[in-house]
């Protein structure tokens, strides 16, 4: 089969976006030599992989429209993957189509900018012979809001890199970490509180590490808050390791990656009670509802290093769960049942 992946999220900065098209497709083109795995975007983009030819002219800048599918028919594709929220509208070969949450649906606000997917995708959803999400609580959403046919919802897990690994490296001080995209959902202000709470009673920092999107506020400085910003992948692993632990209280997910990231890197994970991150940590870390609850975790796993130790050793037997062997082989699963059903 040649089966082409959108590549548009990599034209990304950061973000779990452009990790899942990248790791996905080395994954899939490593585990399937026999068949072919093309990339393409109406965008620049950068790949080891062979990527098809971008729009050269209006009609094919009509990407959803004209443009991805003529470079899939000129291409021979046999299967196209709507890597984020989207598929040709016009195809003549099988389409799946990743749903990586319904945050642009269930508030507004959490994505001011996403009116086209809000109107476009659910049209999309009923022309995709196959659809992915990362996990079955979004797959129940799916189904429920958009009266998907639960067998055409399929979960493919994602998987933290191989790079993510312990890198201890005694910290001068301790921290707490969060990293992601800084954007409303994720909870940011009940995490300054519940530090700020702490902090009044011990010496401990907070590190931010990711881009700010536009629409969340700026975060005025203080002492112990250190804004890091966009942070390189390959400084993570040890951000993470040294930290007391990984907060990631987000208001809504899809799946959660930097909570796998922290864990497969043996760090202790703070997470709110959103399904899907729930799913992902599958027990093993500290589930809090509120900004008091929060701080009580944080003061815990400073005062107590055997729960500290308890709650490491419980992180990294929960990465070991998750692999992209697994996911590409999942997703391949997904591709042949595409294949079987369509036109049927």
């Amino acid at each position: 089969m040649i089966i082409c992946l959108d590549a548009t999220p990599l034209t990304m900065s950061s973000g779990g976006l452009p990790r899942y098209v990248s790791e996905l497709s080395g994954a899939l083109a490593e585990a399937y030599p026999s068949d072919q795995f093309v990339l393409s975007s109406d965008q620049p983009f950068r790949s080891q992989l062979a990527q098809l030819p971008r729009p050269r002219n209006w009609l094919e800048r009509r990407w959803w429209f004209y443009g991805a599918e003529r470079a899939n028919r000129k291409a021979a594709v046999t299967l196209y993957h709507g890597t984020n929220f989207a598929v040709p509208y016009f195809a003549r070969r099988p389409t799946v189509m990743t749903v990586h949450d319904l945050s642009p649906w269930l508030n507004p606000a959490w994505h001011a900018g996403a009116e086209r997917v809000r109107v476009r995708t659910p049209r999309m959803i009923g022309l995709a012979t196959m659809i992915i999400t990362l996990t079955q609580a979004v797959r129940r959403e799916v189904i429920d809001r958009f009266r998907v046919a639960a067998d055409r919802v399929a979960v493919t897990p994602l998987a933290a890199s191989v790079a993510f690994r312990p890198v201890p490296s005694p910290a001068a001080k301790p921290y707490f970490v969060f990293v992601g995209t800084l954007e409303p959902r994720k909870n940011i202000p009940m995490l300054l509180e519940a530090w700020r709470e702490v902090k009044r009673e011990q010496d401990v920092d907070l590190v931010l590490a990711g881009r700010r999107r536009s629409d969340l506020p700026e975060i005025a400085p203080e002492d112990g808050l250190r804004i890091l910003g966009e942070t390189p992948e390959a400084d993570l692993p040890e951000l993470y390791s040294n930290a007391v632990a990984a907060i990631y209280a987000s208001e809504y997910e899809g799946f959660g990656l930097p909570v796998l990231e922290a864990m497969q890197c043996g760090t202790p994970v703070i997470i709110s009670h959103d399904p899907a991150l729930t799913e992902v940590s599958g027990g093993a870390a500290l589930p809090v509802a509120s900004a008091g609850e929060m701080a009580a975790a944080m003061r815990s796993l400073l005062g107590d290093p055997s729960l500290r130790a308890e709650t490491s050793a419980k992180s990294l037997d929960r990465a070991r769960d998750f692999s992209w062997e697994t996911t590409a082989r999942l997703t391949y699963e997904v591709y042949q049942e595409a294949v079987a059903r369509f036109g049927r």
